[in-house]
């Protein structure tokens, strides 16, 4: 279900039908309408997968009425409104004793800059309930700010947000300090699939989805998550970030997706059972293999990090026999996805290229005394983030 019908993922050979998904900021009751109209089309029970936060929440809230027309994994009551909802975050980090950053909610402006005074600058400034922003209106789910200026004008904001500004403090870090955890808890709580990864780079930098990222095995952090999933009685695939303190070697959590993360494929072990796969195995009654890991196996978004898309992945590691890496538009035996991904890019790389030309002959031609004063170049605007990440 999507209405990104521009999207390259329509050209896949392996797309057999697209559903008109509910329309923005609809009801709940008229979500359920629409996914009881897709299950009458689906010839039998079919595996629901949200893959956005907004989905996830509304299919936890629907859970009861969908269950008997979907195959869905077990709900233990509220735990994705807590775990998505980034203000009860850390109130379930400090039950399940797995470490989070300091984290304030301020209630006034005042507030706001007091602090970023008490917290330090650099200070992480999110809002609580990301799906409720605005699209174009330059509001991001997660910056980095270093004054009390700032944090007040985005208190100021509160109201277009729709939700409540969060203040946390700054993890530092190193390079490779920022790492993922994948993986799918079945009806027993084991966790299946999945496993730990290094994020190299992210669009945006310091606070984005993972451009390339790399299976690191941290049995530390696995340990963590497992730890976590159990102690909320957590069922399905999740998503969990983390951040290593330079200073302590200490891992916090920075974010918890109740759903799977853009990068889930990087997962794929030598038997190629991913989150994804391992979910349907479970819901189907059906056994899941034994995991045969690939460490060092690379995933890469063309789009975002083209040069390195282009050099050759490398092979793993790992003695086990597996594919050196995953593209995220690319695939040898679904190839058209990635050309049509190409199209655009090259499109949208000539259109950037001939909107430069023409600014730089407008000042060439523009006599010296009707130039205008010298001012910062101007901002492009940039790929629609969260399309992006699902669509990956």
């Amino acid at each position: 279900m999507a209405d990104d019908h521009g999207s390259p993922v329509q050209q896949s050979r392996y797309l057999h039908q697209m559903h008109p998904p509910p329309p923005p900021g609809a009801s709940l009751p008229e979500v359920a309408a629409v996914l009881r109209s897709v299950a009458t089309r689906v010839s039998a029970p079919a595996v629901l997968i949200p893959m956005d936060d907004i989905s996830a929440l509304a299919i936890s809230a629907l859970h009861e009425e969908l269950s008997s027309r979907y195959l869905l994994p077990g709900r233990a009551g509220g735990v994705a409104e807590q775990v998505a909802d980034k203000a009860t975050l850390a109130q379930v980090c400090a039950r399940a004793g797995v470490a989070h950053p300091v984290t304030l909610v301020p209630e006034s402006a005042a507030e706001a800059a007091g602090a970023v005074a008490l917290l330090g600058a650099p200070t992480v400034a999110k809002w609580s309930r990301p799906w409720t922003l605005p699209q174009g209106v330059g509001l991001r789910s997660t910056t980095v700010i270093g004054s009390a200026r700032e944090a007040e004008q985005l208190f100021a904001r509160r109201a277009e947000a729709g939700c409540r500004l969060l203040l946390q403090a700054f993890v530092p870090g190193v390079r490779d300090a920022d790492w993922f955890v994948h993986g799918c808890a079945g009806p027993d709580g084991t966790v299946r699939g999945g496993g730990t990864g290094r994020k190299h780079r992210s669009w945006p930098r310091a606070a984005g989805l993972t451009v390339s990222g790399e299976w690191t095995a941290n049995p530390r952090l696995w340990s963590t998550a497992q730890r976590l999933v159990a102690s909320l009685g957590y069922r399905g695939v999740f998503d969990l970030d983390f951040r290593k303190d330079a200073a302590t070697g200490d891992f916090y959590l920075i974010d918890f997706n109740p759903r799977p993360g853009a990068q889930f494929r990087l997962f794929a072990d030598a038997a190629g059972i991913d989150v994804v796969r391992a979910l349907h195995l479970g819901l189907t009654h059906r056994p899941v293999p034994p995991p045969q890991p690939s460490p060092g196996r690379t995933f890469v978004v063309e789009n975002y990090a083209p040069l390195t898309a282009l050099r050759s992945l490398p092979r793993p590691r790992s003695a086990v026999p597996s594919p050196a890496g995953e593209l995220a538009w690319h695939a040898d035996d679904d190839p058209a996805p990635g050309a049509a991904l190409r199209r655009l890019w090259r499109r949208h790389m000539g259109q950037r290229l001939r909107a430069g030309v023409g600014r730089r002959s407008q000042l060439f031609l523009t006599p010296l005394s009707r130039r205008a004063p010298a001012q910062a170049p101007a901002v492009l605007p940039t790929p629609n983030r969260e399309r992006a990440a699902t669509d990956a």
